[in-house]
């Protein structure tokens, strides 16, 4: 027979500033974006056209770090600078 624990340890594992910074330097988030999504969110981007898809690299904190029409592209960007991609859906 199994036995299943309800315990819950109300402690957190991390702390906050511990979290912020879970991922950084390491792991970036690959995620396709409309630019005018992008624009709303980012609105000290260049200027973008609107209506377009983007493919868009962002680090762990949020902060885009590439754009680029192609996700091939992207993807590159993030292996280039020893990252691991993960996608966000």
């Amino acid at each position: 027979m199994t036995t299943i624990s309800t315990y819950h340890d109300p402690k957190p594992v991390l702390t906050e500033a511990e979290l912020a910074h879970l991922g950084e330097g390491t792991v970036a988030y690959l995620r396709k974006i409309d630019s005018d999504e992008l624009k709303g969110k980012f609105p000290s981007l260049s200027e973008i056209a609107s209506g377009m898809e983007i493919w868009a690299l962002f680090a762990a904190n949020g902060q885009p770090i590439l754009l680029s029409d192609a996700r091939d592209t992207a993807l590159a960007g993030a292996l280039e600078n020893h990252l691991t991609p993960v996608a966000i859906h």
